[in-house]
């Protein structure tokens, strides 16, 4: 079942990061989906939940109610619209991190279409993908640390490394692309990809609906395998560096 609140108290991205991970902790839910500007919270959940255990799993500055125009025409829509219709939306939503992908390996590729040479394709997409997605963290570098230590588990205890994080991509980026300390860029990528691959695994398993960090706060993106995928594509290239 799923139920639109009024939120109030929201000023930026990081407060909307604060309320999703808040109310992401109650057992029951299984989503929840924050408009900033509309000051609503759409919140999907697997038995129902009172309004008293919502509200009380915020924190103080934000207050929620009830949302009397919400419309109660969900018994009318059959199950399958309602699949494929969020099937295309979170396809639709993964189209940004899809497209800078492929725009990052294509530029990788073309930089030594002379001579090509594996080694030299994959330093520089991994030095490329470190500076696109730093400067997207960089865009809401106040949200961005909200966001991701809502499922990467240094970021949870530690949440100086939220901040730090973005700066940290766009060192190994350069790092990567002026060829300098390549070992070391190398294994400082293997243990921060690992670490956040693990909490994305988690929050897979978990089937929570929580909103990537990976591109920051700027664009909407999804949870999905998607980002699952992206972090195992660099881990492995960062193995295959040290190992070859």
């Amino acid at each position: 079942m799923t139920h639109t609140y009024k939120v109030t108290g929201m000023t930026c991205n990081g407060c909307k990061a604060s309320v999703i991970k808040h109310l992401n902790e109650l057992e029951q839910v299984t989503s929840v989906d924050v408009n900033l500007k509309a000051q609503e919270a759409k919140i999907t959940m697997s038995s129902h939940i009172p309004t008293k255990t919502l509200k009380q799993a915020l924190p103080e500055k934000y207050t929620l109610s009830e949302n009397p125009s919400e419309e109660k025409n969900v018994l009318n829509k059959s199950a399958s619209p309602v699949d494929i219709s969020e099937e295309k939306s979170k396809l639709e939503q993964l189209k940004p991190l899809l497209l800078i992908l492929f725009y990052i390996a294509t530029a990788s590729n073309l930089m030594h279409y002379k001579a090509w040479n594996l080694s030299d394709v994959m330093l520089d997409f991994m030095g490329l993908f470190f500076i696109v997605f730093s400067f997207f963290k960089l865009l809401d570098l106040k949200g961005f640390p909200e966001s991701f230590k809502m499922y990467d588990p240094l970021a949870k205890k530690i949440p100086v490394y939220g901040w730090i994080y973005p700066f940290l991509e766009t060192a190994l980026g350069i790092m990567f692309l002026m060829r300098f300390q390549i070992d070391i860029a190398l294994i400082i990528t293997l243990i921060i990809l690992s670490i956040t691959t693990i909490g994305v695994t988690k929050t897979l398993l978990n089937k929570k609906y929580i909103q990537c960090a990976c591109l920051g706060t700027a664009l909407k993106l999804p949870m999905t395998e998607a980002t699952f995928i992206e972090n195992a594509i660099m881990i492995i290239m960062a193995i295959m560096m040290l190992v070859f």
